[in-house]
């Protein structure tokens, strides 16, 4: 596998990726710019006292790497040919993480159009899936492993009391759009930026919906900068990404003065370009709220 074909796609296309991989009988898949590299199993050294879905760790080109079995993670039973079992080696958050999978097939390149939002059909994985693909007769979920690793180790989530290095703040009028995927984050925002000041937010679900409102106001004939002063937008959601509802807004006359902050577990060194081809003021890494915060102040007050 080119583990550099993810990275090689025109930014803001709407276009993705998606490395599929096996748990027992079911299809999965995983956004291939979160994919360093695709390893074989080897010996795990177990942590005292880990969660129960945390193998151990391994060391890795001389970094020490945290090991994920995802069929624990999911209440799945365990391989039946552990020997053949694969190691995908991820990176987001600003974090290396190991995920211990049955098989790995193939890579699909797709549109995030067809990528469909999960619901309380899957019986109980909802809270784990962030998209549903259809394929042939079958089907390949999108996993949230944000949602996993949090699961796992809460302290990689948002947190209001992170706030408190900004000292007392003032209530703020200045309106925020902001586009997120997962219900989880949408609500931490939601509640981690009235407690820095701006209780004014509007929530969408992913960048469709969002570019549809704004441009529903500028086709009204208002002036989006009365009605919102700031756009906060994840990268990886369906129906229409975090990079291509930034250049749609930035290609827009009526919509290009809004600033635009991508907030994403994707942004590394690596990716960072992707933001800037399409336009992005500013790239904030999650969990990092201070410093979305300080970007909101910077643009917006």
């Amino acid at each position: 596998m080119d583990k550099n074909q993810g990275i090689l796609l025109e930014s803001g296309t709407n276009e993705l990726e998606i490395v599929e991989f096996g748990v027992g009988k079911n299809r999965f898949g995983i956004n291939v710019i979160k994919v360093k590299e695709i390893l074989n199993p080897q010996p795990v050294t177990k942590i005292p006292h880990s969660h129960s879905a945390v193998e151990g760790i391994i060391e890795i080109r001389g970094e020490v790497v945290p090991v994920v079995d995802v069929a624990h993670a999911l209440g799945f039973d365990q391989s039946e040919n552990p020997d053949q079992d694969k190691f995908i080696l991820s990176e987001f958050n600003q974090t290396k993480i190991v995920f211990h999978v049955h098989t790995v097939t193939q890579i699909h390149r797709i549109s995030w159009e067809q990528i469909e939002k999960p619901s309380k059909m899957y019986q109980g994985l909802e809270t784990q899936i962030t998209g549903v693909i259809k394929m042939d007769s079958d089907m390949l979920l999108l996993l949230d492993f944000e949602k996993i690793v949090a699961d796992i180790n809460p302290e990689t989530s948002l947190h209001v009391d992170q706030l408190r290095e900004l000292g007392e703040r003032e209530r703020s009028n200045k309106r925020i759009l902001i586009a997120e995927d997962s219900g989880l984050l949408r609500a931490l925002l939601q509640e981690t930026l009235e407690e820095a000041g701006y209780s004014q937010t509007f929530l969408c679900e992913d960048g469709k919906e969002a570019y549809d409102h704004l441009k529903g106001l500028a086709d009204e004939g208002k002036r989006v900068e009365d009605e919102f002063q700031m756009v906060i937008t994840d990268i990886e959601m369906p129906r229409m990404d975090g990079h291509h509802f930034t250049r749609l807004l930035k290609d827009d006359s009526n919509l290009s003065s809004l600033p635009v902050v991508i907030f994403s577990s994707l942004i590394t060194n690596e990716l960072r370009h992707k933001g800037e081809q399409v336009g992005a003021d500013a790239q904030v890494s999650k969990p990092e709220i201070v410093e979305l915060v300080r970007l909101i102040d910077h643009h917006i007050l």
